[in-house]
């Protein structure tokens, strides 16, 4: 498996059998994560990246909304161009950039335009460097979505494993699948979303003796958090800075 310089540990295949795990998230790659995600990965101590299910053109694998850094209320949509060689049944590991090279400029130029003016911007452009490199270079799309997500969970400092689904064995039913992989990676604990919850039939996590957790990020107004389900989370670093983010996540860890 492929590591990826930074905080983040190495991939499953380089962990420990006695690294203790006490939870995981299981997420599809997301082009410039929200920050709900983010928060939701910084969260677990191994993140399964979920790329072998379908890939869903109007999801945010390959796409993510920009919000105006002193309106967030403004936003605009940034998107890389993709290819599905097996039509609706491609997997996210087999999509592919229609036009490299323009999407990576895309991805280069769209946040500095928005982000620019933050004090942290800098900082925030040296870290997706390797992710806009990456695309230019003609990696696949959901290579590019996990390269931007490592970059920000490395920016704050996340001392977490990232394994691929598509590494492990596991069920093909929806909620089993996701007590599988769970227990793949020594989990005793399933980060779910308030989405995901809707739908989990947690039995399959009962027969395993795992517990699930629900996971619920603030909601606010006129803070950090404003727009945390729609919005990427490049917003909330320019805006309040990752120590500030990394702040908040920690917040969440121990409440």
């Amino acid at each position: 498996m492929a590591t990826t310089a930074g905080s983040c540990l190495p991939d499953s295949a380089a962990r420990p059998s006695t690294w203790p795990v006490g939870s995981c998230a299981i997420h599809q790659p997301n082009l410039l994560p929200r920050l709900s995600t983010l928060a939701k990965l910084c969260t677990a101590d191994v993140w399964v990246v979920l790329d072998d299910v379908q890939f869903v053109r109007r999801d945010y694998q390959h796409r993510a909304r920009l919000a105006a850094l002193d309106d967030p209320r403004r936003q605009q949509w940034l998107s890389v161009e993709t290819h599905l060689p097996h039509g609706r049944a491609t997997l996210i590991r087999d999509a592919r950039p229609v036009d490299p090279r323009r999407s990576a400029r895309r991805l280069g130029q769209l946040p500095a335009q928005h982000y620019h003016a933050s004090p942290h911007w800098q900082l925030l452009h040296a870290s997706l460097e390797p992710a806009v490199r990456s695309l230019a270079e003609g990696v696949g799309t959901a290579a590019v979505a996990e390269a931007t997500t490592r970059a920000l969970l490395n920016l704050l400092g996340w001392r977490g494993t990232i394994v691929r689904s598509s590494d492990l064995a596991a069920s093909s039913d929806r909620s089993v699948r996701l007590a599988d992989l769970t227990t793949a990676v020594g989990a005793d604990t399933y980060l779910c979303g308030t989405g995901g919850l809707r739908y989990l039939d947690h039995r399959p996590f009962a027969e395993r003796q795992l517990n699930v957790h629900a996971f619920r990020p603030p909601s606010a107004a006129e803070n950090l958090w404003t727009g945390a389900a729609r919005i990427t989370a490049l917003w909330a670093l320019a805006a309040y800075g990752p120590s500030r983010v990394g702040a908040a996540f920690d917040d969440l860890r121990t409440a």
